[in-house]
């Protein structure tokens, strides 16, 4: 499967990472892409120092995900194949969502790659993932997310749960991106199948 993963910039750093290594590690084809706030955020969450240099949390990104680094798009590449309903991809993932970013998508608006993956998708009736991590939800949030349902997005907020009896903070992100796997249609073992017993 060859899926497009935008990070934007509210918190949830680490479920993009994960997603990308679990995607790569899968042998599907990804096109990652960060927002110009993402990386300061990465910065923060992944590496603790909220003033690393743009350059070196991608470096460090990188590494840790596995990911070739010509697979990383500028997000003002609009001659990416993720900005062209023309080319063939599978499945555009946001994680995480910003509200703005949620906006964006939801007016059918658009100001760089993440955007317009998530438009082409939405008009190529392509699987749209938006993993939105905002606490409390304005009812324009509210409103927003049910636009975006409503035009074929799939909404998996970031919302661990705890019946799985998380044991560490990986458990509980594991949890989030098996979900995603799951809406994706990708076979996934970060999350256990329920059974009766």
């Amino acid at each position: 499967m060859d899926v497009f993963v935008g990070i934007t910039g509210a918190s949830g750093a680490p479920y993009a990472r994960r997603l990308v290594q679990a995607l790569v590690a899968g042998g599907h084809t990804v096109g990652a892409c960060f927002s110009s706030a993402s990386t300061q955020v990465s910065g923060q969450e992944l590496y603790g120092d909220l003033r690393m240099d743009r350059a070196e949390v991608v470096r460090r990104w990188l590494e840790e995900t596995g990911l070739p680094a010509d697979r990383l798009y500028d997000p003002h590449d609009f001659g990416s194949p993720y900005a062209s309903g023309s080319a063939r991809w599978d499945a555009a993932v946001l994680v995480p969502c910003s509200m703005d970013t949620l906006a964006t998508v939801a007016s059918g608006a658009g100001s760089n790659l993440l955007h317009r993956a998530a438009s082409v998708a939405l008009k190529e009736d392509r699987r749209l993932v938006l993993v939105p991590r905002e606490t409390p939800l304005s009812t324009i949030h509210l409103e927003n997310l049910l636009r975006v349902r409503r035009a074929g997005a799939h909404v998996l907020p970031a919302m661990p749960a705890f019946y799985t009896m998380p044991e560490t903070l990986e458990d509980m992100v594991d949890f989030v991106v098996g979900k995603v796997l799951n809406l994706l249609g990708i076979d996934q073992t970060l999350l256990s199948e329920w059974d009766e017993s």
